[in-house]
This record gives C-alpha cells, structure tokens and sequence, in this order.
C-alpha cells in the first residue's frame, strides 16, 4: 500500500509526522518542486518522501491536505481516480448554498470522479494533530465520515496503525456534517479534542 499526503503545510506536516512516529513511507508533494520542501521533509525523518504532484498521485491512499480552494487544481493531476481512496483532511467556510447545498465533502468528491471519499483528520487543529496521539493512557480520536463503508474501514485500520482512536461516523450527509465548516459556525465535532481510554 502506497500512501501520500497533498499539501505540505502545517497539517501536511502534521500528518507527515504521524506517519514518521511510526516509520511509515509516506510521499509528500505541493504544487512546487519537490527540492523547495526537501528539507523540512529530511527534519521530519527518513521516511517522509518528497515528490511532484504527479508522482504523488500514484499512491492507493492520499491525503488531501491543500486549502480549499486549491482542490479543484489537484483533481486534474488525474483523468480518473478509480482505485484510489482520498481523505478529505480539508475544512472550509464555504456556505452550504455555496457548495451547492453539499457537505464540503461531498462537494470534493464530485470533483475526484471515480475515488473513494473519506472525510477524516481534519476536526483537530495542526498542533493537537502533530501530537503523538498516545495520550492520558488512551489514544486521540480521529473522526472518519464516508458514503463508502470499505473506504471507512480500511481508513479506519490506517488510523489505527498511526496509533489514533478512529469513529465511524457514517455518511457524508450524516456523519460528514458533524465534521464540516459552515459559514461562519462549524459542525459539532470541529476541534474536540477526546481521547479514547
């Protein structure tokens, strides 16, 4: 299983650290030459792999951890994304109307044509998530949201193997709201910090 995160900033870094703890290969990748980031790769550990965007894409499982509104720009990297699972690790402020009435989720998987979407890793905020999650003598809960439920799971086996606590929320129009931005007030689960014991 090849693994990648997209997006290369203070949640990209994060997540790239999760993968470091536990001496995962993650690819690492921006829409800038891979040399820009190299360094800040190195700091994080070996196994954290700078790539292009094209590279990058290859990967079974990718996170997507760009602003907003660059999403739209990593989706053209592929003509198709059958066979690949994406974790929408974004948030936005975007109105519901906005996104066409859609949880922000539903709206980016529109977008990924033929991917798995799971929403997941992004109700914690960069510092909590670049924690170890091994806290208080429990784990730290990542909250997942899919309309896939093998997508969930296998996503779910990932999270755990990074040594979080994974929730199954259910789908994106269900579950996902809990985890999503809107306008100005935010799902119900944003920025709960909990630890399963």
């Amino acid at each position: 299983m090849r693994y990648a995160i997209i997006g290369f900033g203070r949640i990209g870094h994060a997540l790239a650290r999760a993968f470091a703890r536990k001496g995962i290969e993650v690819a690492v990748a921006t829409t800038r030459d891979p040399e820009s980031f190299a360094a800040d790769a190195a700091a994080i550990g070996p196994t954290i792999i700078p790539k292009t965007l094209a590279e990058a894409v290859k990967a079974d499982i990718i996170f997507l951890a760009v602003r907003f509104e660059s999403h739209p720009q990593v989706a053209q990297a592929l003509p198709d994304w059958k066979g690949k699972t994406i974790i929408d690790a974004m948030n936005t402020q975007a109105p519901l109307e906005q996104l066409g009435g859609l949880p922000s989720s539903a709206f980016v998987a529109k977008v990924f044509t033929g991917a798995r979407l799971v929403k997941g890793f992004n109700h914690l905020v960069a510092a909590v998530l670049d924690q170890d999650p091994a806290v208080h003598g429990g784990r730290r809960v990542v909250f997942l949201a899919s309309d896939d439920d093998g997508a969930a799971a296998e996503i779910g086996a990932l999270a755990e193997k990074l040594g979080f606590a994974p929730i199954q929320l259910g789908g994106l129009s269900e579950g996902g709201l809990l985890v999503h931005g809107r306008g100005k007030s935010w799902g119900h689960l944003i920025f709960k910090d909990l630890v399963f014991i």
